[in-house]
């Protein structure tokens, strides 16, 4: 596994990019370390985020907005102060029905998201 040097202590909103990550979603990455990873996804309304699995662990906090979340089967929707926690290899995925902010957690870090 591949180690990556700690981002900064301070990361400021309006210092990162967005990465356009599908249609209408778009997402920031906000601090990590080999360890632990959190990004910002920004969702408009409609956007999708399409069912997939990964070995990480993931609590996805809901700052604003709703989403119809599926987790494993199980569909339900959450709004802004909703968290889900999603365990390695669940199949999961969310459609935005109300445009929000999703803050996820990772656990190791997602490598497949750092840059090149």
């Amino acid at each position: 596994m591949a180690t990556f040097g700690a981002s900064k202590d301070f990361l400021l909103d309006e210092n990162q990019d967005w990465e356009v990550v599908g249609e209408g979603v778009k997402r920031k990455i906000m601090g990590y370390d080999d360890k632990i990873m959190l990004v910002k996804v920004d969702f408009a309304t409609g956007g999708i985020g399409y069912e997939h699995e990964h070995y990480h662990s993931q609590v996805t906090y809901v700052a604003s907005g709703e989403f119809e979340f599926t987790i494993a089967g199980e569909t339900q929707t959450v709004k802004g102060g909703d968290s889900v926690y999603i365990p390695p290899h669940a199949l999961h995925g969310a459609t935005c029905t109300k445009a929000g902010i999703l803050i996820d957690v990772f656990s190791p870090i997602r490598e497949d998201f750092m840059t090149k």
